[in-house]
């Protein structure tokens, strides 16, 4: 791989108890065994990876409420029409449920010819009518809605799939709409989604509709480690400089099966012709030996006589991309290892597009959404037969000095390194944080590694199953009201992904050498946390701020043991990131919160960024980003005096501007800073 540098890969590896891909006398696998449990709540979020049987879970729920709960019909909402056959009909009493999943052919509109005009009518005919299930697409409903007033929709399901396309933000309509149902309080919503945040961080729901709903949570770390084949997955970085055509076949092999997504032609790594950066793949992977007349695929036989069958889904020619597309989706050939070899993709392949085989993802250019990247992760991660190991790999541009473009190469950078934290996060076991005190004690199931569980020291433990660490924390803040309990149960990677993408706080992590980590981990989490959740108070607040810190910490944490002690090697496995916990755990005198904020979040993505880009171009982006420092803010001084004001409670005394940590320092600082304005404003 000469020319490419490499960020190390996050490499996670799984225990293949097969949990995940075994049914029960129902036929419900683990995570939809789990949210039927949940099938009387009126408001439920599914909140599941790719592959995880999130469509089937919602028709065991939908059958309940239309047989046993009173509800009339079940609408079920997915966001374009290729996923409606996702919901198509199901024989679910062959495998032990009570009834079949049934769609009328009339009633699944996304099969339907015609306009969102037409299908509006036919929304309005199935409302009139005895029948119970209808499948249609966001754009239609939303229309629906529009046409037919909310209350038309009383007494019935409304299953929302792919539910981060859906925002409270005033012109996401779907999203109001949505706000306006529950407000009402006359209809009952699944929603689901593999990825229960946005690329723009704006928040999905109003914060008092959020609460209503009860939510199943099943972890990308319980379906992997619950599968019987893969084992091993590796999510890589990479920048190249020059063309990005030049360089792919330093990244993709062949050999593998692989989606690999263009650049988008409005991106800096896009040529701006598509068509000819097809091309320039298709003739570095080997010879071109046409089409095949019946499915569409280009053949391509490799300098090693292989010959490569390369579906081309960016081509404009509806004709011939419709022919790849229907042979790609035919049913006979989905258990076929050897239909298609490598998927050459745009805007497709990405939600609602399955490919068991697929072993690597692979992505030029930076994707504006994490959602986005966890859903072109989620292609890679199906379980099958033969396949150990899969990998998703991000190419992106070096940013280059002379380069017009250099802050927007720097800000795609930035995010690059945003979307890896996250991904690591997202891949992590699940951290469950309790404060330390006389009470505490060992939690059944939970491993507290050789030595077992000790009173007298905060204690980690690891339940393997289940793949949750249960962590004591010394004066940690505990949440009180059940919004605050679970949004530290089931949503810190939520609030993870808002501070994550902050760009002062991922700037200042990176690159300002006289930061102190208490202002990002205090005062720029604090003040996401605030944003995000001003409904709970300042108590729950700083309990929600606090477990987010430990959990993006220790992963951060447990990732520098695991790569410090294997050289430039992968981040090994899941045992490599449990060790790496309970070795920091053990390192330090105790584990508390206080140590917790000394640490700055982006201290090792520093280093591994260091370690992969040119130095010039790591210069660079430094001066990008310093050439925009800015002061103090008062919000931040507040913020400090706050924090100034609980150190003297706890102390007895104010921070002092002369201390000798720099923590202290800050905060008095911040109370001189208000001071002076103070001053300023009475002097006039």
């Amino acid at each position: 791989m000469t020319g490419i540098k490499s960020i190390p890969s996050v490499s996670v590896t799984y225990a293949q108890n097969g949990a995940s891909t075994k049914s029960n006398e129902m036929g419900m696998r683990q995570m939809q065994e789990r949210a039927y449990e949940k099938r009387g709540e009126q408001y439920l979020l599914i909140k599941s990876p790719p592959a995880s049987g999130k469509s089937r879970a919602l028709m065991f729920i939908a059958l309940d409420k239309l047989h046993n709960q009173g509800v009339k019909q079940a609408v079920v909402v997915v966001p374009e029409k290729s996923i409606g056959a996702s919901f198509g009909d199901e024989p679910l009493s062959n495998f032990g449920f009570w009834a079949d999943w049934q769609v009328a052919p009339k009633w699944n509109l996304c099969n339907s010819p015609g306009t969102d005009g037409g299908k509006v009518k036919s929304v309005g005919a199935f409302l009139e009518s005895s029948d119970q299930i209808l499948v249609c697409t966001h754009a239609t409903f939303r229309f629906a809605v529009e046409k037919f007033g909310i209350e038309a929709f009383d007494d019935r399901l409304i299953a929302v799939d792919e539910f981060h396309h859906v925002s409270s933000s005033e012109d996401n309509i779907l999203g109001k709409q949505l706000n306006d149902f529950i407000s009402r309080d006359r209809v009952h919503v699944v929603a689901m989604t593999g990825s229960y945040f946005r690329g723009d961080a704006a928040p999905i729901l109003v914060p008092e509709n959020e609460a209503k709903f009860d939510t199943v949570t099943y972890t990308y770390y319980e379906q992997l480690n619950g599968y019987k084949h893969l084992k091993t997955l590796d999510i890589g970085y990479f920048f190249y400089s020059g063309s990005y055509a030049d360089d792919i076949l330093k990244v993709l092999d062949p050999n593998e099966k692989t989606i690999l997504h263009i650049p988008n032609v409005n991106s800096r790594e896009s040529t701006k012709d598509k068509h000819r950066e097809v091309e320039h793949i298709i003739d570095a992977l080997g010879d071109w030996q046409g089409a095949d007349p019946v499915t569409g695929f280009q053949l391509v036989t490799t300098p090693e006589g292989q010959v490569l069958k390369i579906a081309d889904l960016v081509d404009d020619e509806a004709v011939k991309r419709d022919r790849v597309s229907a042979a790609l989706k035919d049913p006979a050939q989905k258990n076929n290892r050897d239909h298609v070899d490598i998927i050459i993709a745009l805007g497709m392949a990405k939600e609602g597009f399955d490919w068991i085989w697929c072993e690597h993802a692979l992505t030029v250019g930076y994707r504006a959404s994490l959602t986005e990247i966890v859903q072109i992760i989620g292609r890679a991660t199906r379980d099958a037969e033969g396949k150990s190991r899969a990998r998703f790999t991000n190419l992106i541009a070096e940013p280059d000095a002379a380069e017009a473009a250099v802050t927007e190469a720097v800000n795609d950078t930035l995010k690059a390194i945003a979307a890896s934290l996250l991904m690591e996060q997202v891949l992590a076991p699940r951290f469950n944080f309790t404060a330390k005190s006389a009470k505490s004690g060992p939690v059944d199931g939970f491993d507290y590694g050789e030595s077992g569980y000790d009173p007298k020291k905060e204690n980690v433990g690891f339940d393997k199953q289940s793949g949750q660490f249960q962590i004591e924390i010394k004066g940690l803040a505990e949440p009180k009201s059940e919004f605050a309990k679970r949004i530290c149960h089931d949503d810190l990677n939520e609030v993870i992904t808002a501070f994550v993408q902050d760009k002062t706080a991922i700037e200042r992590g990176l690159f300002d050498e006289e930061l102190v980590p208490e202002e990002l981990t205090q005062v720029r989490m604090g003040k996401i946390v605030g944003a995000k959740f001003p409904e709970l108070d300042t108590e729950d607040q700083e309990a929600v701020r606090q477990h987010a810190v430990a959990a993006l910490n220790l992963t951060q944490k447990a990732k520098e043991i695991a790569l410090s002690s294997s050289g430039d090697a992968e981040v090994s496995g899941n045992t490599a990131l449990i060790d790496g916990v309970r070795k920091f755990a053990m390192d330090v005198r105790e584990l508390d919160i206080d140590l917790i904020d000394r640490i700055n979040p982006f201290g090792e993505a520093y280093a591994i960024l260091a370690k992969s880009m040119s130095e010039e171009s790591l210069k660079q982006v430094a001066a990008v980003i310093s050439a925009k420092k800015v002061q103090l803010s008062p919000d931040e001084a507040r913020d400090l005096a706050r924090r100034a004001v609980k150190f003297k409670q706890e102390r007895g005394r104010l921070p002092s501007i002369t201390s000798a940590d720099a923590w202290e320092k800050k905060m008095a600082e911040g109370v001189a800073f208000l001071a002076r304005m103070k001053q300023e404003a009475a002097n006039g």
